[in-house]
């Protein structure tokens, strides 16, 4: 009974990680998407109107890709919308399966908890070298660090489904996605 107890709070502090992680990563994504919309929209505007394109228009779109881009991967992996190559995977027993899962999200866990260190590092030497973007004066490193973040929040995000996998009885694509809900989606 005890260790059902203690699974059930490991099962609700992941749940409330997950959730967490997701309002920020929904709220993220939209903004950027938006700003780089208005962005998109009024340099438009400003080159048919006034013939004169807005100076720093496309360095803020390039920051707003990016922005967009490494809350996705998050977002992605949370909703088991990454890109999976299951021919071989599909037709494999269901513990087989199990197991598979299990190495797949914690190796994919791992591998981009440690691009995000990696990508730390590539910060580091921007940081150093003190470049800047030409139209907005800002350093180029900064908007760089939304790489390190996506790659940790979607490692994260990986770990805790590699946890969920352990823990549930069901293969788990995401920690809120299992297999055959996948495959109700999917049909």
């Amino acid at each position: 009974m005890n260790e059902k107890a203690d699974r059930s709070v490991i099962t609700q502090m992941i749940d409330g990680i997950d959730g967490i992680i997701a309002k920020l990563e929904e709220i993220i994504m939209a903004l950027g998407v938006i700003l780089m919309a208005i962005n998109t929209i009024a340099n438009v505007i400003s080159r048919f109107v006034f013939n004169h394109s807005i100076i720093f228009a496309e360095e803020l779109n390039s920051i707003f890709i990016l922005l967009v881009t490494f809350a996705g991967i998050g977002y992605a992996a949370r909703h088991g919308r990454h890109i999976r190559m299951s021919a071989i995977y599909d037709h494999l027993p269901d513990a087989m399966r199990k197991i598979l899962m299990i190495v797949i999200t914690a190796v994919t866990g791992a591998f981009m908890v440690f691009l995000a260190w990696y990508s730390v590092e590539y910060i580091l030497n921007l940081y150093s070298k003190g470049r800047i973007y030409p139209a907005l004066g800002i350093p180029i490193w900064t908007t760089y660090l939304w790489v390190p973040i996506g790659f940790f929040i979607t490692g994260i995000q990986y770990l805790l489904t590699s946890i969920k996998n352990v823990q549930e009885k069901e293969v788990y694509l995401s920690t809120n996605l299992h297999e055959a809900e996948a495959h109700e989606v999917e049909v």
